[in-house]
């Protein structure tokens, strides 16, 4: 069976990088939410941005500071596309998350608290696996008590929380 012609219209505009992959051109609120084509949103965060492990820690602290965690877990996901195989679990994990607190303050509060709980997990396995008690700096079990804690709320409480007044330290409380 073929396509119609408002099928093969639709696939003709949808936004494509040169491999011909699904790009999403769309602006996004401040969580990461698709806006109306034309709207003000948010600058993205660019993609496949290397940085040394102490600017990503930078970078996605600023943002999670803003109330901006779905772009702190772009600065993560770069870092764990692009460093040692060993460090992957611990970035993977700070981008779980930060991927969770956005859910939460989205509202979405089943993702949240799973994804929170899931990063806590990986950040976990990294420090075991390691054996680097303060990787760059970072506090991992302040980190993994953020994120259960934080977890156990969403639950409990239901509703968004705000993104901005709930984001973690990641290098500890100052």
């Amino acid at each position: 069976m073929g396509s119609t012609s408002s099928e093969r219209g639709q696939a003709e505009e949808r936004d494509r990088d040169p491999e011909g992959r699904a790009r999403n051109a769309r602006p996004r609120d401040g969580l990461g939410r698709p806006l109306p084509y034309g709207a003000d949103g948010v600058d993205r965060q660019p993609e496949g941005v290397v940085r040394t492990p102490a600017e990503t820690v930078a970078e996605a602290q600023e943002l999670l500071d803003a109330g901006k965690p779905f772009h702190a877990h772009e600065v993560f996901e770069d870092a764990w596309k692009s460093g040692p195989e060993e460090e992957r679990a611990l970035w993977r994990g700070l981008a779980q998350l930060a991927v969770g607190l956005t859910h939460a303050a989205r509202g979405n509060t089943t993702g949240g608290a799973r994804l929170l709980r899931r990063g806590a997990g990986a950040v976990e396995e990294s420090t075991a696996v390691t054996g680097e008690p303060r990787p760059y700096g970072m506090d991992p079990g302040a980190l993994t008590a953020w994120a259960r804690q934080l977890a156990d709320e969403v639950e409990r409480d239901g509703g968004p929380v705000d993104a901005g007044a709930r984001a973690p330290r990641l290098r500890g409380s100052v």
